[in-house]
């Protein structure tokens, strides 16, 4: 199993930004990603630094690290600019991003762009549509393609990738349309479980919901004519009933990483503390997770 981290971009670069990523690859964490929002939640009204900027910045600076998004989503992307700037990135981290893809919701970035926000079946259908195009411009030189929702006209991605023959995708994934794209693009798939379990769930609800998931992404790998295992399953955490207590002490997260480990999960990211937050816990406590967890885990 992988430990990984994702640091909200609310720090100036140079007053606690730089150091935050620097010091988790100090920690050894497999990857540190970064939300891909131009806003989000109880940070609306707070400091709030663009994830393509940041992650750039944050490859100059680590060596070893994986960086990636958590996720991007078409609500304020189109896949001709999104390529470029991920080839870009690819370049810059020598072969070290991973683009973390959904369908987006209805936050803020829905509709700051000026549009109506999107039904549930218009989003699928716009995620859909731009993941197999954004497949083909970091996979292809060039690339015209005219879409329901995307258009691409000669556009040229040369020298693509560094990571052959793409970047990996990690697809954001619970319904039935969602884990088929894991399935047919995804080098992982990403889960935060189910939103319904969040305010009234139990753990054990949330462990057999996310078993359930796991089951359907095999069906979907499946029909796609994949094994499952070459998916990996990364889940996002802090979103379950669990919520935060796995960070409350090395123990409690030892014995939540067990737990999903079981269920076939290979990486588990953890947000990076933040005071007086849904994200708040001891940072001391956080270092030693993420320097002693695994090694426990047996």
């Amino acid at each position: 199993m992988r430990l990984s981290t994702v640091i909200l971009p609310i720090d100036r670069w140079h007053e606690g930004g730089r150091a935050k990523w620097r010091h988790a690859e100090e920690l050894g964490f497999h990857t540190a990603y970064i939300y891909d929002h131009l806003s989000w939640r109880a940070f609306r009204d707070g400091p709030w630094f663009g994830a393509v900027p940041t992650l750039t910045a944050a490859a100059a600076v680590t060596e070893r690290i994986r960086l990636g998004t958590l996720v991007t989503s078409p609500n304020f992307r189109h896949p001709v600019t999104l390529a470029k700037d991920l080839i870009t990135l690819d370049d810059v981290s020598g072969g070290r991003i991973t683009l973390g893809i959904g369908a987006g919701g209805n936050g803020f970035d829905a509709t700051a762009l000026g549009q109506e926000a999107w039904t549930p079946k218009e989003r699928a259908d716009r995620f859909g549509e731009f993941t197999a195009l954004l497949d083909r411009l970091l996979t292809e030189d060039a690339v015209t393609e005219r879409g329901t929702f995307y258009a691409a006209d000669e556009a040229r991605n040369i020298p693509g990738c560094v990571q052959r023959p793409r970047l990996p995708f990690a697809v954001a994934a619970t319904g039935p349309r969602g884990m088929r794209l894991a399935a047919r693009y995804g080098q992982a798939w990403v889960t935060t479980g189910d939103p319904k379990l969040y305010e009234e769930g139990t753990p054990e609800q949330s462990v057999a919901a996310l078993r359930g998931q796991v089951e359907r992404l095999g069906k979907a790998c499946a029909e796609a004519g994949r094994e499952v295992t070459e998916l990996d399953k990364i889940l996002l955490t802090g979103f379950t009933p669990d919520r935060n207590r796995p960070l409350e002490s090395v123990e409690a997260f030892v014995d939540f990483a067990g737990r999903h480990r079981d269920l076939g999960f290979t990486e588990i990211v953890v947000h990076w503390p933040i005071p007086d937050s849904d994200f708040a816990a001891d940072q001391a406590v956080f270092e030693s997770i993420a320097t002693e967890a695994l090694s426990r885990l047996g």
